[in-house]
């Protein structure tokens, strides 16, 4: 089957009416489409996440890996030691281009390491900080400084740590006890994302996402890439959603926000987490596809959208907050896959 293309300009004009039509009457396009996806994945089950010898490894317990796609660990010696809460999703090539999943707590760090080994993970993608004031959101897996931690059977060897201008990127060795060979995995960290929302423009994340978009394209695709935030839906979905797009525009094909957050929601629930998030991935892509010329009313509403959020958090209790989040997080049919499987990895004549 033959795949239409467009050139980027083309993409670009289409992309920026669609943007200006769902912007209208105060967001009315972009709610109705979010509103459309809640349901998505909403039936599919998660029954080894729910075991109560699982439970303790989920960072939070209203978030948890579908049945069909979820990782499965080596057993090692007791049952139920297969689980992580982390999911294959798709990204353009295949069912299992990324892994989404949570961020490490202290007694899975181990669980986590194993899952990059076993899966021939070459790219660990950390889209949130440490610690957010008094609340961990992820546990220190790796040293920030040369050196080494173990963790069980694996030692973890940071070599060097270079400071972008939004991200850190580290060369992180990877050895198992008793085996010969030794992983290089690069670790790029994210951390001014904040937790349950946006980063404040879309230069940098655009920036940021599609430095790593060119390094995945550039090098033997041996595993899937791992991206995690602390829950691993909200920003990590936005982040693969947004990749997944970018990859989409460079090969001179038509994106579409909607069917990609669905098939996502398909493979993990409650990808890209709020409408604030859904509308970002528009802006950062627009930003994108016009070299950062394009600016729309999406600006405006995306100001406003922060300035909603920071006022709805201060005026409700972390109890009622919860109950919100679990109304979002209710994932339900599927959509049209973006990329067919067959479709070469290389860009084609629209590359840009």
């Amino acid at each position: 089957m033959r795949v239409q293309t467009a050139s980027r300009a083309q993409i670009l004009r289409e992309f920026e009416s669609t943007c200006q039509a769902l912007s209208a009457s105060d967001n009315r396009g972009f709610k109705q489409e979010f509103e459309e996806l809640k349901d998505v994945g909403k039936d599919l089950p998660t029954k080894t996440a729910d075991l109560e010898a699982n439970r303790e490894k989920n960072r939070y317990p209203y978030i948890l890996p579908y049945d069909h796609c979820r990782v499965r660990l080596s057993i090692q010696n007791f049952p139920n030691t297969d689980y992580i809460n982390a999911n294959f999703v798709p990204g353009g090539g295949s069912e299992r281009d990324f892994i989404c999943t949570q961020a490490p707590m202290r007694h899975t760090t181990e669980d986590f390491w194993r899952m990059v080994w076993e899966q021939n993970v070459q790219i660990i993608v950390m889209v949130t900080a440490l610690r957010d004031r008094d609340m961990v959101l992820c546990d220190e897996y790796w040293s920030l400084e040369p050196g080494s931690v173990y963790h069980g059977p694996f030692q973890v060897t940071t070599m060097t740590r270079k400071q972008g201008p939004d991200y850190f990127t580290s060369a992180i060795n990877l050895r198992q006890r008793d085996c010969p060979t030794d992983r290089i995995i690069t670790h790029y960290h994210y951390p001014s994302w904040p937790d349950r929302g946006v980063p404040r423009e879309p230069s940098s994340l655009c920036a940021f996402t599609d430095h790593v978009r060119q390094h995945l394209q550039f090098i033997p695709r041996l595993g899937p890439t791992v991206v995690h935030c602390s829950a691993g839906v909200g920003r990590s979905g936005t982040f693969v959603a947004l990749l997944w797009l970018m990859q989409l525009c460079a090969r001179g094909m038509r994106p579409s926000i909607r069917a990609a957050v669905a098939d996502l929601r398909l493979h993990r629930m409650g990808m890209v987490q709020i409408l604030e998030q859904y509308i970002f991935v528009h802006r950062c892509l627009l930003h994108w596809l016009s070299g950062g010329k394009c600016l729309t009313h999406l600006e405006n509403t995306s100001r406003e959208l922060r300035r909603r959020n920071r006022h709805h958090r201060r005026k409700h209790s972390s109890g009622q907050a919860e109950s919100t989040w679990q109304q979002i997080l209710q994932p339900g049919k599927l959509l049209r896959r973006m990329l067919p499987s067959s479709w070469p990895l290389n860009p084609g004549p629209h590359a840009f």
